[in-house]
């Protein structure tokens, strides 16, 4: 059955500001500025309240195009989140035997990973556009992932994940990969 009409609105942050143009929406913080496009989605945004409150609505949507409204409405409360505390995921390096090693490259755009079950290939992933890696200096064998974009860093912790499996072994034996162990902001609520 479709509704009329259906809506969801929430506040936007404190220090960000939100611009929408044609579905696009950029949110602008203390870390920087994200932009997403949301063309593909049969919503309308809005900004209500001199720009405090944003407003998603469907007109005549069936129950799948009412839930994009609170697709819509996490999407951008995560941009917020995003610019202004910026989202972290820490990997670790485990391993049985062989010691894994990894080498930060392009001032953390790129890192490559050796002797993963002591193979000799060396294994190069490129870190999608505003997500930096680098190593912890207070943990052994531990990557920390950040960026301002919560979709980029984890399909980046994904691209590491994936580029360190055990392939054509029995998984319950070897359990050396690279694994996100925590996620999180880099700026921690008090």
């Amino acid at each position: 059955m479709k509704d009329i009409f259906t809506y969801e609105s929430f506040r936007v942050m404190e220090g960000t500001t939100v611009a929408v143009k044609s579905r696009t929406v950029t949110v602008t913080g203390k870390f920087g500025q994200v932009t997403r496009s949301f063309n593909h989605l049969p919503v309308d945004i809005k900004l209500c309240g001199n720009g405090k409150v944003v407003r998603i609505e469907v007109w005549f949507g069936t129950p799948r195009h009412q839930s994009a409204i609170n697709t819509v409405c996490s999407a951008i409360k995560n941009m917020m989140v995003g610019v202004m505390k910026k989202f972290e995921y820490k990997m670790r390096l485990v391993y049985s035997h062989f010691p894994i090693n990894s080498n930060i490259l392009n001032n953390g755009s790129l890192i490559e990973i050796r002797n993963f079950l002591g193979e000799k290939r060396v294994r190069t992933v490129k870190m999608l556009p505003g997500v930096v890696v680098e190593k912890s200096n207070s943990v052994k064998d531990e990557l920390i992932i950040t960026g301002t974009d919560l979709e980029l860093v984890s399909r980046s912790a994904a691209l590491i994940h994936q580029c360190a499996l055990a392939r054509n072994k029995d998984i319950r034996k070897f359990l050396d990969g690279i694994y996100v162990s925590e996620k999180g902001t880099v700026v921690k609520e008090e």
